[in-house]
């Protein structure tokens, strides 16, 4: 291959918007757990024993989505575009999707007008289709696609 085969066009990093800080997450939790551990002993001494463990389970589960919201936030994928190939790496790799790479001149760019939560960046090659930054807001997605069908025009016009 030539060096101008190899020639990046794009190379971007999409990540998902980043949760609070640990230690904000940690005070929201533990403010939580105050207000709901003041209420259950409000219910216990009513005689309404029964409520203070659902009040526990409530901080108990609240803790389980932020440290989701956490992991997930860890994500993230490699988008790269040469002449030659267009690669896209999730990190952490996943067992139902690994690392994807297609040739760019077959590569057609999918995303539906206007851009909301619903709305997919797909990848089709060859009847297959990949979705690609499904964690970013919709804004990010479409400006994405755009920058993305920009490099893909170009690494099939230009010549070689």
């Amino acid at each position: 291959m030539s060096d101008r085969e190899n020639e990046v066009l794009l190379d971007a990093v999409l990540r998902p918007s980043p949760p609070l800080s640990p230690r904000f997450l940690k005070l929201i939790l533990a403010l939580v757990a105050l207000i709901n551990l003041a209420f259950a002993l409000s219910f216990v001494l009513r005689g309404a024993w029964p409520i203070a463990p659902f009040m526990g389970l409530d901080v108990a589960l609240l803790a389980w989505a932020f440290r989701a919201s956490r992991i997930a936030a860890k994500r993230q994928e490699h988008v790269t575009l040469t002449r030659a190939l267009l690669s896209i790496v999730t990190r952490p790799p996943r067992k139902d999707r690994p690392d994807i790479a297609l040739n760019p001149y077959w590569v057609r760019v999918h995303m539906a007008e206007p851009a909301d939560h619903w709305t997919q960046l797909e990848l089709w090659s060859h009847g297959r289709g990949f979705r690609v930054g499904s964690f970013l807001p919709p804004l990010e997605r479409a400006a994405f696609a755009e920058q993305l069908k920009s490099a893909l025009f170009r690494a099939r016009t230009e010549i070689s």
